[in-house]
């Protein structure tokens, strides 16, 4: 397929769809990263072997998979036209995004109730590289955040349809990855000990 053929509406939205896997992939890397260096801590001699995490890490991820699910029904929604429904799955959508937020941040707390803090007398090497994983990944959650009332907003415009919803498409794919980035990053530090 040439990349140069189409209309500019046609070349546009590739080029956006190109640009939106890139960062994609950037965030993998980095995120590869920071997992690869946690498997090479945990052979220091003060890593914390036998931690548990949160339930509220476990409620969080259901949570975020649900939201997958909601975006899919927006996007189904819209195209069968049904604008109502549409509304309705996106703002479920971000109803269960800040959930799974304030769900991460209740993990933080039963991580602090258990003693341990991310900087301090009371913090260790694992606990610091849980704080950094969960705290940059919900960092993203929030940017999907902020995308998401980006497309509630042109949702309300009326800027898509069945056949026109570039904006939504980009949304929901940064939506899924994050989810499933998420999934990884939960059985990562479940099972990585």
């Amino acid at each position: 397929m040439d990349l140069t053929q189409g209309t500019q509406e046609e070349k546009n939205s590739r080029a956006k769809k190109m640009m939106l896997w890139f960062g994609i992939i950037s965030l993998i890397m980095s995120f590869m990263g920071w997992t690869s260096a946690f498997i090479v801590s945990s052979s220091r001699p003060d890593w914390l072997k036998d931690f548990v995490l949160p339930n509220a890490f476990i409620i969080s991820t259901v949570v975020i998979l649900i939201s997958s699910l909601s975006f899919i029904l927006a996007k189904k929604a819209l195209k069968k036209g049904d604008r109502k429904a549409t509304t309705l799955w996106l703002f479920v959508t971000l109803i269960l995004g800040v959930i799974f937020i304030f769900n991460q941040f209740t993990g933080f707390q039963q991580i602090i109730d258990l003693g341990y803090n991310f900087t301090g007398p009371t913090s260790n090497v694992t606990m610091s590289y849980i704080y950094l994983i969960a705290i940059v990944h919900i960092l993203h959650v929030v940017v999907g955040l902020i995308c998401l009332l980006v497309v509630i907003y042109n949702h309300f415009k009326q800027k898509y349809n069945a056949t026109k919803m570039l904006g939504l498409e980009l949304a929901a794919t940064f939506w899924h990855f994050i989810d499933i980035l998420w999934v990884y990053l939960f059985l990562f530090l479940y099972f990585i000990r």
